[in-house]
């Protein structure tokens, strides 16, 4: 056998004072437990202003920065957001005009309309996909198809379809991010991939005027791109189709000489994926601006994002 190390000995180790050292966490930044009976506004203070807990702020308060500037904040977001119970704070946040354009995935359509037709959505996709009968809901599949046919027309498959719910015989179209969104003449652009929406399996479906009505929504998507300077992007729940064309759009319009360079985009998601941090986090604010990228589940994150920014625009003390 060899002969053992010698072990090292710290006898002659340089060391420095600890009050000396510069450090990144003080008691300042710590967390305070509160009891029973807090407002939102004290909760949100005694937040730890670290990490998750201090992007969470910050970007509330680009958002609250933006609009009184006012600058554009586009909130990009995939169905789950629509399924999990969030839409609400969306539609608040469109409402106070805090969010001033959407964008979304056909899957949104879906159950956004669902909700506002029957108040229902979302079927056991395991148990209907046995038989064949997963997504053939009959009036899903003639509405969406309609809005599609009516959008081809020269306004886009986002403002159709809200249209057709703002105008018809739908008991919770109180609850429609595109019912609403037409009421207030929010753009609500539509971004749709032929073959991942149940209403394209459906006799009425009509792929010429699906394409056409979603290229018009991506062109009229391009036109708020092109005006995000000083904005903000946020997108939520969407890991490969808006994160791709948000990209796309912003190389296009930078391309047609528009000045988009100092803004601010965030990806909210329970799980961290390459092209939401790429294509929007990472890639889009090289040059300028900021991301931020805060990890976690919608239905907690977007009541607490909604929550801070209304306090911040709506209370007496900006600051939180």
């Amino acid at each position: 056998m060899g002969k053992r190390p010698e072990p090292l000995s710290f006898e002659d180790l340089r060391t420095y004072s600890l009050f000396e050292r510069p450090s990144k966490v003080s008691v300042e930044k710590l967390g305070r437990p509160l009891g029973p009976g807090r407002t939102l506004r004290e909760f949100l203070r005694a937040l730890p202003k670290e990490l998750a807990a201090r992007d969470l702020l910050d970007l509330a308060r680009e958002i609250v920065r933006a609009r009184k500037r006012d600058r554009p904040v586009i909130w990009a977001f995939g169905a789950h957001v629509i399924k999990v119970g969030a839409s609400p704070y969306l539609l608040d946040l469109m409402e106070r005009g805090l969010v001033t354009a959407l964008a979304t995935n056909g899957a949104s359509m879906v159950h956004d309309a669902e909700l506002a037709m029957c108040g229902n959505t979302s079927e056991d996709v395991a148990a209907a996909l046995r038989d064949g009968s997963f997504g053939a809901a009959k009036e899903t599949g003639e509405l969406l198809n309609e809005a599609a046919r009516l959008g081809a027309r020269g306004q886009g498959l986002g403002w159709a379809l809200g249209k057709l719910i703002a105008e018809g015989n739908f008991p919770y179209k109180h609850l429609s991010l595109f019912a609403r969104a037409y009421e207030l003449g929010v753009p609500l652009t539509v971004h749709v991939a032929i073959g991942t929406d149940i209403v394209h399996i459906h006799p009425s479906a009509e792929g010429a005027a699906i394409g056409e009505a979603t290229y018009l929504d991506f062109r009229i998507f391009c036109r708020l791109v092109s005006e995000l300077e000083g904005g903000v992007f946020v997108l939520s729940g969407s890991a490969v189709l808006l994160p791709e064309v948000f990209l796309k759009a912003l190389s296009a319009v930078r391309n047609l000489g528009h000045r988009v360079e100092h803004f601010v985009t965030a990806n909210l998601d329970f799980l961290r994926q390459y092209r939401p941090l790429t294509n929007v986090v990472h890639r889009p604010t090289l040059s300028a601006g900021k991301g931020y990228s805060i990890t976690g589940h919608h239905e907690i994150l977007i009541p607490l994002l909604h929550g801070a920014v209304v306090e911040m625009w709506e209370g007496e003390d900006a600051d939180l």
